[in-house]
């Protein structure tokens, strides 16, 4: 039992260390991982890898898993922090999380929003942690429809969009309206172009003041919303 917790520990140790060489590579190399690069790094046989990481799809799953797990965890707890009735600041609060935490992680937040990795498929396992940030947003929805601080729009949807809302809906929120749905998703589409265009650069030597301009545009979304 001692022996077989032992080697546990090590393969535990020895999976943290190859990922935090392969989130390196990724900083200085994109997405265009190599289990050869990392093993060489790692100052192991490139065969050796493959012990942990069957293959570099494996490696970038391992990695987008945990970068969404990070970002959902920045998410909900920023949206916890808040006051439950104070929808707006909570709205703020999760926008705000998300850009820090691209911001402190570009490498990371590339793999999963930038362009898609050629080759790539991501497995059904990652559906849920990239829920995990819109649906705080769904949260927010939830609650002010709950208490009637927050009201649907009063709108007509084309039928093609209001059928897809609705099977969308019902997989996570089943009673959320279709037009509410759509202006959160218009938001939360919104926030991320927001960051991405930042992060990548897009904003360079256009909007020097990012902090009031990131908040300005975060105001925008909720009005679209219809927080109050």
């Amino acid at each position: 039992m001692v022996a077989h917790s032992l080697r546990a520990r090590v393969r535990a140790g020895m999976i943290d260390e190859i990922k935090a060489v392969a989130r390196r590579h990724l900083a200085t190399d994109g997405a265009n991982l190599s289990l050869r690069a990392v093993a060489r790094d790692m100052g192991m046989v490139s065969s050796a890898i493959y012990r942990y990481f069957p293959s570099r799809d494996d490696l970038l799953t391992a990695l987008i898993l945990e970068a969404y797990d990070a970002l959902g965890d920045a998410v909900e707890a920023a949206d916890a922090a808040v006051d439950r009735a104070d929808l707006r600041g909570r709205w703020h609060a999760t926008c705000r999380a998300a850009r820090s935490w691209a911001l402190a992680h570009p490498a990371e937040y590339a793999l999963l929003y930038g362009s898609p990795v050629p080759g790539y498929a991501a497995p059904d396992d990652t559906v849920a942690p990239a829920s995990r940030p819109p649906l705080a947003l769904v949260g927010i929805l939830r609650d002010g429809l709950a208490d009637g601080r927050l009201s649907p729009p009063d709108e007509e949807l084309p039928e093609p969009v209001r059928a897809d809302l609705a099977e969308l809906a019902a997989g996570f929120s089943p009673g959320l309206p279709e037009p509410l749905l759509a202006r959160g998703l218009a938001g939360w589409t919104q926030l991320f172009g927001l960051i991405s265009f930042e992060l990548f650069g897009r904003l360079n030597g256009v909007i020097p003041h990012r902090d009031e301009h990131f908040d300005h545009q975060t105001a925008l979304m909720a009005d679209l919303i219809g927080l109050p």
